[in-house]
């Protein structure tokens, strides 16, 4: 426990580890700051963030800005003395006059290995573009977009089977245990922050409903790695016999022929065909239906050989 006044500032789940490790270190945190409460479902009904409800959980003051640039927020802030504002994927840029404000300054815990991809969804791209090593870094926060000085690395290996919604739960777990020996070290006085390099950074975009198209013209691990890095949103997708298909899990094969024709699928074989190689697909969602195992999906709608599945989806494909 360092004993500062902390303010947490985060929104989604991936925030929630490091706020509960503040919380069970005992840190003083005096407000946590989320994004406005969101429409949600069919039903369109107000959802809140769940980095508010575990602050308010355990009594914690919450603030929702819906533009923390706002000088009326940053004089809310200022009047709270906080000595660290600590920043978990929060959702907006903020301000120099927001940064100035605590002494032992703004921590942000970024899930890649900065200078390594930047930007919003590092987890999403590190998998479609095939990485086998990624992390998480906490950094000194500046007005750039991931930019500032690095404090601490945390490195670990990733499988090439693994999705996103597995990846995305071991690395808020590390997060937080990164978090928690920067603030212990930054409070001892043996961090030492080391500037980016610049030069050998990447970005990494917000995820598009688009980027889940499949183009079937590509190798087979290309494809494989897109389905994983897009499992939980916007899903990979494309047409079967006129309708909109998602595909949640694969296997690379060997198989060939012309890129997206469906070399086999009966009992639990669907193969499809890449410019490279064969994808057998092992999860998949026609729109509207469930969620099914191949076995179950061609039990229900059976596919012939030579079917050939498409890349152009209808305009009013659902998110």
């Amino acid at each position: 426990m360092t004993g500062w006044r902390t303010i947490f500032m985060g929104t989604p789940e991936f925030a929630c580890p490091t706020l509960q490790q503040l919380i069970e270190r005992g840190e003083n945190i005096v407000a946590v700051i989320t994004q406005p409460d969101r429409p949600k479902g069919r039903g369109q009904r107000l959802m809140p963030p769940p980095v508010k409800e575990l602050a308010e959980k355990n009594g914690i003051p919450v603030y929702q800005p819906l533009k923390v640039r706002d000088p009326a927020f940053v004089d809310i802030i200022r009047s709270l003395e906080p000595d660290v504002i600590v920043v978990v994927a929060f959702g907006q840029i903020l301000p120099k006059a927001l940064l100035d404000i605590p002494p032992h300054g703004c921590i942000n815990v970024h899930a890649s290995l900065l200078p390594r991809y930047r930007g919003a969804a590092p987890l999403n791209w590190c998998i479609i573009n095939g990485e086998t090593e990624t992390g998480v870094t906490t950094m000194l926060m500046d007005v750039g977009l991931d930019t500032g000085d690095m404090l601490l690395v945390q490195k670990t290996t990733l499988d090439e089977n693994e999705d996103i919604a597995s990846l995305h739960d071991r690395m808020a777990v590390m997060g937080a245990d990164l978090l928690a020996e920067t603030l212990n070290r930054l409070a001892n006085g043996d961090l030492v922050p080391e500037p980016q390099d610049s030069a050998a950074s990447c970005y990494a975009p917000m995820l598009r409903k688009e980027d889940g198209i499949i183009d079937w013209h590509t190798d087979a691990r290309t494809v494989h790695n897109k389905v994983r890095g897009l499992a939980v949103w916007p899903g990979a997708c494309t047409t079967i016999n006129g309708q909109v298909m998602k595909i949640f899990r694969t296997r690379p094969g060997n198989g060939s022929g012309e890129p997206g024709t469906v070399l086999q699928g009966a009992k639990d074989h669907f193969e499809v065909a890449c410019q490279t190689g064969s994808l057998f697909l092992q999860e998949l969602q026609l729109a509207g239906k469930k969620r099914l195992d191949c076995a179950s999906f061609l039990a229900g709608f059976p596919v012939l050989a030579g079917t050939l599945l498409g890349n152009e989806l209808p305009e009013d494909t659902p998110s």
